[in-house]
């Protein structure tokens, strides 16, 4: 028995009914077994329950063993001195409360019990494996419609972080954010970094010419600190040098990485394309804000790298042509972890919940991801057919299957509550 499912069975009445009474006999009904609280304090509030012939309203509080009463000090919490009934799994000791204690280990149903205990014990992909085909497709809906928006809710906490340290700048939000998209998973942090070490009117300054844009960023990430050869990589080191003492720019360390990955995603090719990007655009969040689909866009991140990347993957080392254009993979990357996010989290903020659904119905608009996630869930012949799916699939997963919290989830909720 754990304590969350404990709160289950009380929330949802899971117990038998019939001839309740408490540790010292008395008869009890429940008449309201109050709201599940999820803040400091009882597990539930605006309980009502009537004890022999006197009705209590007030909280309730509930743990698997009433000598955890005392082991988490709540008799000197003033939270709980409107506690009216302690709810327990087993009564290993008489604390001689003010108020009764109810004991639940023989009115539950032990079909519930075993069912709860192979959901947690499965080894599965995810814990409802066996019974998922009956789970019909409107629970679905509704299952992945709450997933997507925890998930952007979760963005939209770490988007409020950053507001917080650049005094609510979105347009420079929005440039972090997209600056560390670029950098895909293993120079992610590292393009944040040097995104945050240029001041935005310096790069407002400079975008309109790309060399100097592409020095910016080459500079700060430090890949302009070697022995170049070339004519551009040497003008990008001149333009730098300059730029970095006129503004008092402090390179930031690093580290980009190039071990083991392939060549497209360079830090160097995925610099030049965000400069280019940078050199294209005037206030894109504005853009995004304003912007009444999704396919202006997706126009505004058709970028390609200047002409020298067209021949190169690094500086100095000459390779096959090839257009270092951003590939409609990476652009659905950026519109699902940057663009939709950044707007949801600016309709949250300012309770513009027209912006939020646009967001939403911009993720349903956007090619599903392909990943092992996804790959598990189309196993299982779950439909995974835009970014709205994918992304809510891979919050369910995450955050409910992986940590089996089959209480809160509505499909998992579904199938014990059918027993």
């Amino acid at each position: 028995m754990t304590e969350r499912l404990l709160q289950y069975i009380w929330q949802f009445r899971y117990f038998n009914f019939n001839d309740l009474r408490t540790d010292e006999g008395e008869l009890l009904q429940v008449i309201h077994p109050g709201t599940l609280n999820t803040n400091q304090g009882p597990d539930f509030i605006d309980a009502k329950i009537k004890i022999a012939d006197t009705t209590w309203a007030g909280s309730i509080e509930l743990h698997t063993h009433a000598s955890h009463w005392n082991d988490h000090k709540h008799s000197g919490d003033k939270n709980y001195k409107n506690v009216i009934l302690h709810v327990v799994w087993k009564n290993d000791v008489q604390l001689h409360l003010p108020f009764s204690t109810l004991v639940l280990e023989d009115k539950v149903p032990k079909l519930l019990l075993h069912k709860y205990d192979e959901l947690m014990n499965t080894g599965s992909f995810i814990p409802c494996e066996k019974n998922i085909h009956g789970v019909n497709s409107l629970t679905w809906q509704s299952l992945k419609e709450r997933m997507l928006v925890d998930r952007l809710e979760n963005k939209t906490k770490n988007i409020f972080d950053l507001l917080q340290k650049n005094k609510n700048h979105w347009e420079e939000i929005c440039w972090w954010l997209l600056a560390k998209n670029f950098g895909i998973k293993l120079n992610a942090a590292a393009f944040e970094k040097v995104a945050r070490s240029i001041p935005v009117t310096v790069l407002a300054k400079h975008k309109g010419q790309i060399h100097q844009a592409e020095a910016l960023l080459f500079g700060q990430a430090g890949l302009l600190d070697a022995d170049l050869t070339g004519d551009y990589p040497k003008l990008l080191q001149r333009e730098y040098l300059f730029l970095k003492k006129k503004y008092g720019l402090k390179k930031v360390e690093a580290g980009m990485i190039f071990l083991r990955m392939r060549p497209s995603n360079f830090p160097t090719v995925r610099l030049a394309q965000l400069a280019m990007l940078l050199h294209k655009s005037h206030q894109l969040f504005s853009k995004i804000k304003e912007s009444p689909d999704i396919k202006t866009i997706r126009d505004l991140l058709q970028v390609t790298a200047n002409d020298y990347w067209h021949y190169h993957y690094v500086f100095d080392v000459t390779s096959a042509f090839k257009k270092k254009k951003l590939g409609e993979q990476m652009i659905d990357n950026i519109l699902i972890n940057t663009v939709v996010p950044v707007l949801f989290a600016y309709g949250h903020y300012h309770n513009e919940n027209v912006i939020k659904d646009k967001a939403l119905q911009w993720m349903d608009q956007i090619k599903a991801e392909k990943n092992a996630i996804t790959r598990g869930f189309a196993a299982l012949q779950v439909n995974n057919k835009t970014a709205f799916d994918s992304q809510a699939l891979i919050q369910l997963k995450n955050e409910y299957c992986s940590k089996k919290r089959c209480l809160d989830c509505s499909i998992g909720n579904k199938l014990i509550r059918s027993l």
